[in-house]
Order: C-alpha cells, then structure tokens, then sequence
C-alpha cells in the first residue's frame, strides 16, 4: 500500500519576491533537481527530487508571496510517496529536502550578494 508522506515549511525572507525567485533556479540546479512546473506570473513552482537508496523523489510545490519591497515570504511544500516497505527509511526526509532546498537558496542569495559587493 502506498501514500504521501506530506511536510510544510513557511518562511519570512528579508529580500525582496524578485530577488529570492531569481536564485531558485540556480538552487535546484546546484541540488541537480529539476523544475517540473513554473507560473512566472504567481511566482509557484513545483521542483522534483531525486530519489535514494529505499527511497523515492519528492514533489516540493514553493510558492513565494511579497509581503513588501523588501520581505517575501516562501511556502515550501514536500510530498514524498512511500509504501509500507520504503516508510521506515523514508522517515525524515522529505523534511531533509526542504531543508536542502531553503540551504540552497541562502547559499545562492549570499554567493550573489558577495559577488555584486566584489564587483563594486
């Protein structure tokens, strides 16, 4: 028997909507993810992991809301399928890929912002 095993992360990020959409791309890349939807327009996309050992990819839907000129706040939901065999070994992460996930980004936003500082 299979289900999803479902996780959710909100966050509040002191960069603007436009800046944290910018770097998401690079992030999945760097995480050798690939983006399966995009809606440019509502800044929501849906992103697909890779799997592991006794493990399947997950489908993460982020989702990246201005609240101002300079605060945006990011949705991350990750829905992993598993089976009655794989849950043990499952268990966790999907959380981890969201957690890899909002690394990625902080990694790119930072590697940006030291790289425009140099630049100057």
């Amino acid at each position: 028997m299979a289900y999803l095993r479902s996780e959710n992360e909100k966050l509040e990020i002191d960069y603007s909507a436009e800046r944290v959409w910018g770097v998401i791309p690079r992030a999945v890349k760097a995480l050798q993810w690939e983006i399966q939807e995009t809606d440019e327009k509502n800044y929501i996309l849906k992103i697909k992991t890779k799997g592991a050992f006794l493990s399947y990819g997950s489908m993460l839907t982020v989702e990246v809301v201005p609240i101002d000129e300079k605060t945006c706040r990011m949705s991350v939901t990750g829905e992993t399928p598993v089976t009655t065999i794989t849950s043990m070994a499952d268990f966790g992460r999907t959380r981890d890929r969201i957690g890899f996930f909002v690394e990625a980004i902080a990694k790119e936003i930072e590697t940006e912002k030291t790289g425009s500082e140099s630049t100057q």
